[in-house]
C-alpha cells in the first residue's frame, strides 16, 4: 500500500540510507507537506516502510528497499512525472540517461595560498558561474534559496583576489549526510587545483557520507582523488 506522508515523524523507522533517501528527506524537511507542488509518499508492507517517493513539480525521486516494484510502477504512472530518479525499475520504465553514484567518508585535504572559501555566496553570482539557462533563473533561485534558508542545502565559492573561480553546492543535507552537485570552475582556471581545494574544504563540514552523481566516463579520477568511490548506477527516466 502507498500512502501520502503527512509528517516526517512517520519515517522514523525508515532505515534505508542512500542518495535517494537523503534527497527525499531533505526535500521533506525543506518543504514540509503543505505545498501543492511538493508531495511525499511511503510504501508500506505490513508495518514496514519499503519505499519513499517524492514529487517536486513532478520531478520524482524514489528510495526503496525490498519494495513492491509493480505497485510503485503503477503508482507513479498514475501520479504522473516529468522525470523519475531512482535505482532499478528498468523492467518497467525506459531510461533516458544513467551514470555513476559515488560516495565518500574520506576527508582528503587540499590547500592553496591566496584563496578564500565563501560559504554564503550571493546566489546570482553562483547562477552566473554555473552557466544555467537564463530562463531557469527564477525557479532555480526560489528552490535553492528556500533549501538554504531551511538548512537543507548549502552553497560555496572559491575566490581568488575577490573573483569567483570555482563553485559547488550541497543540494541536499539530511542529518549528517549530503549530496554534492554543480561543481564548476571557470574555463580559464581549470586544471589548476581550485575545484579540489573547494570540494575538500566542503567535505570538512559533513560528518557522515557525501554522495554525488556523475556522468559515465567523466571526472572519475578527479573525485577518486578526493576519496570518492563508485557504489552504483543512477537512472533518470523521462
Amino acid at each position: 500500500m502507498i500512502k501520502k506522508i503527512e509528517s516526517i515523524s512517520e519515517l522514523i523507522d525508515y532505515k534505508n540510507t542512500d542518495i535517494y533517501s537523503i534527497r527525499i528527506l531533505s526535500l521533506l524537511n525543506a518543504y514540509g507537506t503543505s505545498y501543492d507542488f511538493a508531495s511525499f509518499y511511503k510504501q508500506m508492507c505490513g508495518d514496514k516502510i519499503t519505499a519513499l517517493i517524492s514529487s517536486l513539480d513532478y520531478d520524482l525521486t524514489i528510495s526503496k528497499s525490498n519494495a513492491n516494484e509493480d505497485e510503485i510502477a503503477q503508482f507513479i504512472d498514475a501520479l504522473g512525472y516529468s522525470s523519475c530518479l531512482c535505482q532499478g525499475l528498468e523492467n518497467y520504465l525506459h531510461p533516458c540517461s544513467e551514470g555513476v553514484i559515488m560516495k565518500t567518508r574520506t576527508r582528503a585535504e587540499f590547500s592553496m595560498p591566496y584563496i578564500e572559501i565563501d560559504e554564503y555566496p550571493k546566489l546570482m553570482d553562483l547562477f552566473n558561474i554555473e552557466d544555467y539557462d537564463v530562463s531557469q533563473f527564477e525557479s532555480w533561485y526560489v528552490d535553492v534559496s528556500h533549501r538554504i534558508r531551511h538548512n537543507c542545502a548549502k552553497a560555496y565559492t572559491l575566490n581568488v583576489n575577490g573573483e569567483i573561480v570555482s563553485s559547488a553546492i550541497f543540494s541536499s543535507l539530511y542529518n549528517n549526510d549530503a549530496i554534492l552537485t554543480a561543481v564548476k570552475t571557470l574555463p580559464e582556471f581549470r586544471r589548476m587545483g581550485y575545484a579540489s581545494v573547494l570540494v575538500s574544504n566542503m567535505l570538512q563540514d559533513i560528518r557522515g557520507n557525501v554522495y554525488l552523481m556523475r556522468e559515465k566516463n567523466k571526472n572519475e579520477n578527479f573525485y577518486r582523488k578526493l576519496g570518492f568511490e563508485n557504489i552504483g548506477i543512477w537512472r533518470m527516466y523521462k
